[in-house]
């Protein structure tokens, strides 16, 4: 709250995150939710001529949405960061090595490495608008997309929003000095939507980079990740790793955090994950305490799954969970086809399908 900067010169800095109540109350939709497949770690989903695609590790790989085994479509030199399938029957990748590679449809082949005189260091996101013209969301200026929390360590806000003509070659720069943007959706306005992970935010953008960022929804109890639109309005929203306290100090310390950085392994960081209890040598995170084996729903986590359902003025109205006893955390993205929304759990390898009755 406002007031917190006024008494922190007397009390030090107030350490406060958002509870997990209304439209976020905990359940356990995401932990009982079908299996559709087992997938290691996917990246991103996409719904590409009928079939489900998935990002996983360098392949795209896709699935028959009645089910069955998968195909690998494309396979390539590093890991996928980004998908999105073009009108044209083609593909946008956004690759680890900072690339945008064009596969299929009337572009298929050309490699972007450059926008606007930026050069890409972490496509996060990519957003078809028709007629040729991509939006991409660029993490950041210095670390890759597979860097996020370091980038976080860093307390970087050096990300960016791309525009991309493939037809007319005209691409600009819609908006930088972002904090890890890792979500764009296109409104029917033709304004941008873009998740800002780091600040825990989304965010409004005009589609010709014209004025500021407008917050559209702040203080998320988590860090956003992709958008998508929802069956009957509204959108849906990922956040792929929780908030808690004690990261929440550590942001503030910088000699800790470089410290840490420089001589700890980054899965046993005090930071955000996308999955946890893999290792005894992990962190305890506040209340996050193992005891005689078991580890209660409620406790504060490292890792957590969480898909938020917003309605058409992007507020909050409903949420999908894996607690901090579950395994399907770290969601990174999700696509609702025909009823049912399909969730990529990179933290759990899986990719899960839940009935939403809206078709």
């Amino acid at each position: 709250m406002w007031w917190d900067a006024l008494l922190d010169p007397l009390r030090g800095k107030a350490v406060t995150i958002p509870p997990m109540d209304g439209a976020f109350r905990p359940n356990s939709e995401l932990e009982t939710a079908e299996l559709f497949a087992e997938v290691a770690r996917p990246e991103a989903i996409v719904l590409h001529e009928g079939r489900l695609l998935v990002a996983s590790g360098a392949e795209i790989q896709a699935y028959p949405l009645e089910g069955g085994a998968a195909v690998t479509l494309h396979r390539f030199e590093t890991a996928i960061s980004a998908l999105a399938s073009l009108g044209d029957g083609g593909l946008a990748v956004g690759l680890e090595a900072g690339e945008l590679r064009l596969v299929g449809g009337r572009c298929d082949g050309r490699v972007i490495t450059e926008v606007a005189g930026r050069r890409l260091h972490a496509p996060t996101a990519i957003a078809a608008g028709g007629d040729g013209v991509l939006f991409v969301t660029d993490g950041s200026a210095r670390h890759r997309a597979g860097d996020w929390q370091n980038d976080l360590m860093d307390r970087g806000a050096s990300g960016a929003v791309l525009r991309v003509d493939l037809i007319e070659g005209d691409s600009r720069l819609i908006a930088d000095g972002l904090a890890w943007p890792a979500g764009i959706l296109i409104e029917p306005d033709r304004s941008l939507v873009v998740a800002e992970a780091s600040r825990h935010r989304l965010v409004r953008l005009t589609i010709d980079g014209r004025g500021k960022p407008t917050p559209l929804l702040a203080n998320l109890p988590g860090y956003p990740a992709r958008l998508t639109r929802a069956v009957g309005g509204g959108a849906w929203l990922t956040l792929m790793a929780p908030r808690n306290r004690l990261v929440e100090l550590v942001l503030t310390e910088r000699a800790y955090r470089e410290d840490m950085v420089a001589n700890v392994d980054r899965d046993l960081w005090i930071a955000p994950q996308m999955s946890s209890g893999n290792s005894f040598l992990e962190p305890l995170q506040c209340g996050g305490v193992v005891t005689m084996g078991v580890r209660k729903p409620w406790a504060p986590g490292r890792s957590y799954g969480l898909v938020a359902r917003l309605d058409s003025h992007f507020r909050p109205v409903a949420s999908l969970h894996s607690r901090a006893d579950g395994r399907r955390h770290g969601i990174k993205d999700v696509v609702e086809i025909g009823g049912v929304l399909f969730v990529a759990s990179r933290g759990g390898n899986a990719i899960l399908e839940i009935e939403t009755g809206v078709a």
